[in-house]
């Protein structure tokens, strides 16, 4: 689905007309087959598995020097864990590191504190954690392993300036760029060059403690780019700094660099300070990366649910999700329209994993205004299935974030069909205002059409499960 271009249909005049109580009933068992599916993805996504084989295919001798464990992201926990645990099977102990998590739970043993980080925008705990890991990694030794463990959500868990700043410089950054419509690669080829993790810098620190590093990642963004997740502090920056000016000033957010921010990066452009450490660079001498899960896994798992419960046809869409989430939202409610409208087989099931984008514009959001990119996308969706005939009447759709959080709200996404844009306007609200306003959260929420999962453990992007119906 490059780009998700599209425009959106226009505000429907239709009344709301009440369904029947069968209409009713075969709507509900097709939600809760999606919401099955959305767990069967998440648990296909599950970081610990794969974690423990990849420990586990260490030579015995790599872990003869003493292991440390420094992991970041929404994965964390559950890959610290698992992580331990394959350590375990071979008679060794982690000699200390840190779990950086975006929620409390217990630490997954006693040398390895478990600290919580803010996100997505950056504050004081994730300043704390940044100077957390610093300690972490000025008690490494040499010839010691270090088991570098990544996920998304690590850019802004462990957020640290990577020079003297003022301290809303961060906070300011993180949101110029979630508020501009910028896909995650663009954020963090920005975002890392101002962190003290980010672009290469752990690898680099790891160095100088004359450690061997094995980082194990589980991807978050599309093509599983490891110079974006996390914002790569264990793999080389490709970009020079009068790079990232030419990308900044083409997407005019320049001048909304802080000043400290645009001043350090002109200076490097100069040669007055040090560049990011770039490909060759002997920082990644002793520096082994490799992705073990991705968006992939959480899709395949989810085909194979559906065919498990007997849906005759699940193909996953090989073009990810991208662009604006509303353009995104129409697309994918006209093919799944599309679907309903010809010869079957059914029931039939497709797939999309990606992540879109949501602009807000110069003016931003209306006052109040709550969702995130996959409520969107489904309150787009819902448009359309509204207004497209008697075919769409037999289509759901999942749209939701594989982490169990959507934006900043305590939604993962939202299961929509051709009854919610009614469903909105009965409950007193107005669906396309509430659209063009990027308020989705309340217009789904008035529905009953969120899905609340809590976290997941896991974060692999998002995922889009479309259901025609027999």
């Amino acid at each position: 689905m490059e780009g998700c271009r599209g425009r959106t249909h226009s505000t429907s005049l239709h009344p709301f007309i009440p369904i029947s109580p069968l209409r009713v009933a075969v709507r509900r068992a097709a939600a809760d087959l999606l919401r099955e599916l959305f767990s069967a993805a998440v648990a296909g996504a599950m970081p610990d598995a794969a974690t423990a084989d990849a420990v586990r295919e260490f030579s015995p001798g790599a872990t003869a020097g003493g292991v440390r464990v420094l992991a970041a992201g929404k994965a964390a926990r559950a890959m610290a864990v698992a992580a331990v645990r394959a350590l375990a099977e071979r008679g060794v102990e982690p000699a200390g590191g840190i779990v950086v998590a975006a929620e409390a739970g217990g630490a997954p043993h006693p040398a390895l504190p478990l600290v919580v980080g803010d996100h997505p925008i950056p504050g004081a705990r994730s300043l704390a954690a940044a100077a957390d890991l610093q300690r972490a990694v000025a008690r490494v030794r040499p010839r010691e392993l270090v088991l570098v463990l990544l996920s998304g959500g690590a850019t802004s868990l462990v957020a640290g300036p990577a020079f003297v700043a003022p301290p809303p410089d961060l906070r300011t950054l993180f949101e110029m760029l979630l508020a501009s419509g910028a896909d995650i690669a663009t954020m963090n080829a920005v975002r890392k060059r101002f962190l003290r993790w980010g672009a290469g810098r752990l690898a680099r620190a790891l160095a100088e403690r004359r450690a061997s590093v094995h980082c194990l990642v589980v991807s978050d963004v599309l093509g599983d780019d490891l110079t974006t997740i996390a914002s790569g502090p264990c793999v080389p920056d490709p970009l020079l700094a009068d790079d990232l000016i030419a990308l900044l000033e083409g997407l005019r957010l320049w001048r909304g660099v802080p000043e400290s921010f645009r001043l350090h990066l002109l200076a490097v452009a100069r040669g007055q300070l040090p560049e990011t450490p770039k490909p060759g660079d002997r920082a990644f001498a002793r520096v082994s990366t490799r992705i073990i899960v991705s968006n992939r896994h959480a899709l395949r798992a989810a085909a194979a649910r559906a065919r498990e419960l007997g849906v005759r046809a699940v193909p996953i869409e090989d073009r990810p999700m991208r662009g604006e989430a509303s353009a995104c939202g129409v697309e994918i409610a006209r093919r799944l329209a599309g679907d309903a409208a010809g010869p079957g087989p059914f029931p039939t099931c497709r797939l999309w994993g990606g992540e879109t984008t949501v602009t807000l514009g110069d003016a931003g959001a209306a006052p109040g205004a709550l969702g995130g990119r996959c409520q969107e996308l489904a309150l787009a969706a819902a448009r359309v299935l509204h207004d497209a005939g008697p075919e769409p009447a037999r289509v759901t759709l999942l749209a939701a974030g594989t982490d169990g959080r959507d934006g900043p709200t305590d939604a993962a996404g939202a299961i929509v069909d051709a009854g919610t844009w009614d469903a909105i306007r009965a409950a007193g609200r107005d669906p396309a205002r509430d659209l063009a306003a990027h308020d989705s959260y309340r217009a789904l929420d008035a529905a009953g059409a969120l899905l609340r999962t809590g976290p997941t453990g896991t974060n692999v992007m998002d995922v889009a499960i479309g259901l025609v119906s027999a």
